[in-house]
């Protein structure tokens, strides 16, 4: 366990649950993500330029990353990061295969990437977070997991953590339910109703700017940013009521 330097409680009279964002707050997958985007992209982008006569600069795994991907789902990333170079492709079925230049043929491949790299790497967590979670439900709040991610589940599974949560939402969910991704706040509402809180006494944590903004428009009691980028101006910016480097900067009260 760690031995916690708690600054700020979340205390049983203000709220019932906590609702955590998966990739870059519960597991160190994010960087993984980053690395399989820009393995799609910029080879997308050479053959793009090249058959166009035009030249397209790099995806830049840092900003590229947080504007236009990070907390999205995988098509809507796609398409956001598309649409901000100004390429415009069919959008596909989700059945595409990854040598389809659609935006689900691209999305399909960059988790055919993500997959392989989480095979041969694995699934860490930050420790900080799995003792936070384990404080609050021993101080009886709820949890919920939301995810833009379908491999959500099985990430959970793969680092032992799935029982820690009473509900999740899912990059599955989104689809089968036809919930709008983040920033719209469809995913937390729904984690939300399904453990029984109303959103005002909930607390949302999570590290992408599209996902604090979910959780301002949907009306949680809180949403804490966690900055482990340099982007807390930007978390601030986008509604976060708080901003921590790491989450043993929080306790259960």
């Amino acid at each position: 366990m760690n031995i916690r330097s708690s600054s700020h409680a979340i205390r049983r009279r203000d709220y019932d649950a906590v609702i955590f964002d998966l990739d870059g707050v519960i597991t160190r997958t994010a960087t993984l993500h980053k690395i399989a985007w820009k393995a799609l992209f910029d080879d997308f982008l050479e053959s793009y330029g090249s058959r166009h006569g035009e030249r397209q600069r790099s995806f830049d795994a840092d900003s590229d990353y947080r504007r236009y991907i990070d907390g999205k789902a995988r098509y809507d990333g796609v398409a956001s990061f598309l649409a901000s170079r100004g390429i415009a492709l069919p959008y596909g079925d989700p059945g595409d295969g990854p040598e389809l230049e659609t935006v689900c043929g691209l999305g399909n491949k960059k988790n055919a990437i993500y997959r392989e790299l989480l095979k041969r790497l694995g699934v860490e967590v930050y420790p900080s977070t799995v003792d936070l979670i384990h404080e609050l439900r021993a101080k009886k709040f709820a949890t919920a997991v939301v995810s833009a991610s379908r491999n959500c589940a099985e990430l959970l599974e793969a680092a032992g953590l799935i029982d820690l949560f009473d509900a999740r939402v899912d990059g599955i969910d989104l689809e089968r339910m036809r919930l709008r991704g983040k920033p719209e706040p469809d995913s937390f509402l729904e984690a939300a109703r399904r453990i029984g809180v109303e959103p005002a006494r909930a607390v949302v944590v999570e590290d992408a700017i599209a996902g604090v903004e979910a959780g301002r428009k949907g009306g949680f009691g809180c949403v804490i940013g966690v900055d482990r980028t340099g982007h807390a101006d930007a978390l601030k910016t986008a509604g976060a009521d708080l901003v921590v480097a790491d989450l043993i900067e929080l306790s259960a009260d």
